[in-house]
C-alpha cells in the first residue's frame, strides 16, 4: 500500500495517513482481512514519527475500519468504504479543520452544519 502525505498541508499528518487508508478501502485496493504496513515501516517511508502513524491508525480503529493488536499489527476489519462516503468524510474533516482555524468551537461547527442541512438557525 502506498502512503502519501503533504507536509505543507494544514491537515495533520496522522489524518492524511488515515485518509490514504480510507481511499484504498473506497477504491478496493485494500480489503477486509488485509494487514497494513507496520507503523514503523510507514514512519520510515514517510520520514515521520512513528507516533504520527499510530495516531492515524488509531483514528481508523475508532472509526471501526481497522483492528490494532500488539504484535499482530493493523488489520482491516471494516467493509468496503463507498467512494462517495470516503470523499464526504474527507470533506467533513477539511470543513472542521477550516472552521477550527477560524476559531469556531465544535458546538459552533455543529450548529452551522445543522443550519445548512435542516435550514434552522
Amino acid at each position: 500500500m502506498l502512503f502519501r502525505v503533504d507536509p505543507a498541508s494544514r491537515t495533520p499528518l496522522g489524518d492524511q495517513i488515515a485518509g490514504c487508508v480510507r481511499r484504498a478501502l473506497a477504491d478496493g485496493t485494500l480489503r477486509h482481512g488485509e494487514r497494513l504496513p507496520s507503523a514503523r515501516e510507514v514512519a520510515a517511508s514517510l520520514d515521520v514519527n512513528v507516533h504520527t502513524v499510530l495516531r492515524g491508525y488509531q483514528r481508523l480503529r475508532d472509526e471501526g475500519l481497522i483492528e490494532l493488536r500488539r504484535g499482530r499489527g493493523a488489520v482491516v476489519t471494516g467493509g468496503v468504504l463507498a467512494p462517495d462516503r470516503a470523499r464526504l468524510l474527507e470533506r467533513v474533516r477539511s470543513l472542521a479543520e477550516d472552521a477550527r482555524t477560524l476559531g469556531l468551537s465544535d458546538a459552533e461547527i455543529l450548529d452551522l452544519l445543522r443550519a445548512g442541512v435542516w435550514g434552522s438557525g
